[in-house]
């Protein structure tokens, strides 16, 4: 094989950030599209120039003319579609989140490592330079000990028909966007929290639309992390260590417009970091690649979006209950 040909299962809006990445790798082509609706796919594949159109997803998954699917369906059928995938023969790459419980979480893993195919989650901004850096500055003690992580984002969700405010789609501000900073501390600290505490506000829609939470990380390391639909966008992190901190202008989304990462360290003044551009999402398509056609390890394990999934249940379990989840 020398490219890999890609599939987009379903016409989600997120495609048009992933088509252009897709069509400017070297070794990537965009080869299909499904949806349930036949005419809802042709006209799709017509608008975007997509040769093939699929219409219904289990007819794209058993064609020989896909290698690997692009899953951007609702959260509640990550799994479900993720797994027919690869037990079709194709590899996975699968929007964030992964999935809405361990038990579904732990099904795809076994279904990867029986079928030999590769699947990860879609955290774009993991791969960019910027994101990068910071964990390089953090890991190699460049700010000194990491002691605490703070991170939000919001905007404003004002339409009532969305399916992120649906319960049974796998709904809420913490599935949807908390997910991003709280992703970013387990990066930056290198391992899951010990426990958790969270606090939700639950609107008409009956999902979170505001969530905060705590998080106690192993040698007395915090992090502290807001969600929200109820409020103008904006994105914002910072980890502060015993001898500097790091600031992200634009920590998940606009990084390759509008990113900045600035040290200040203490005492002293502060400085930008250069960050080399790099198209957002063209890093986690770059990474798929890498691992079906070379045999590497995707750059985001497994293990890593395994806590990802088990801190966010722990999470909504604190805010349910009002009490400290542990995960140790």
């Amino acid at each position: 094989m020398e490219k890999v040909r890609w599939g987009l299962l379903s016409t989600a809006n997120i495609n048009r950030r992933l088509i252009p990445a897709i069509r400017a790798s070297a070794r990537g082509e965009l080869a299909a599209v499904a949806s349930r609706n036949p005419a809802r796919a042709k006209s799709y594949a017509a608008e975007w120039d997509i040769p093939l159109a699929f219409g219904s997803y289990k007819e794209m998954l058993e064609s020989d003319s896909i290698d690997c699917i692009y899953n951007g369906l609702p959260n509640h059928l990550h799994a479900e579609w993720s797994i027919k995938a690869m037990q079709a023969g194709k590899h996975v790459l699968c929007e964030k989140p992964f999935a809405l419980s361990l038990a579904e979480v732990d099904q795809m893993i076994a279904t990867s490592r029986k079928h030999a195919r590769i699947i990860t989650e879609a955290f774009m901004y993991r791969h960019h330079p910027q994101t990068k850096l910071a964990g390089e500055w953090v890991h190699t003690g460049q700010i000194g000990e990491p002691i605490h992580f703070y991170g939000l984002f919001h905007f404003k969700l004002k339409d009532q028909g969305n399916v992120r405010l649906y319960p049974k789609f796998g709904g809420g501000c913490l599935w949807d966007i908390g997910v991003y900073p709280m992703s970013l501390a387990q990066y930056l600290f290198s391992s899951p929290p010990e426990w958790v505490f969270g606090e939700q506000w639950i609107g008409a829609s009956g999902v979170d639309e505001s969530f905060s939470g705590m998080l106690h990380y192993p040698g007395g390391k915090t992090a502290q992390i807001f969600a929200s639909f109820r409020s103008e966008f904006n994105t914002y992190a910072e980890i502060i260590g015993t001898a500097g901190r790091l600031t992200f202008s634009e920590p998940f989304v606009g990084i390759d417009r509008d990113g900045t990462l600035t040290y200040v360290p203490n005492p002293g003044e502060s400085r930008l970091l250069p960050v080399s551009y790099k198209e957002l999402y063209s890093g986690e398509i770059e990474d798929m690649h890498a691992a079906i056609l070379e045999n590497q390890p995707p750059y985001l394990s497994l293990d890593e979006t395994r806590n990802h999934i088990r801190t966010i249940l722990a999470l909504y379990q604190s805010a349910q209950t009002g009490k400290p989840v542990s995960l140790i």
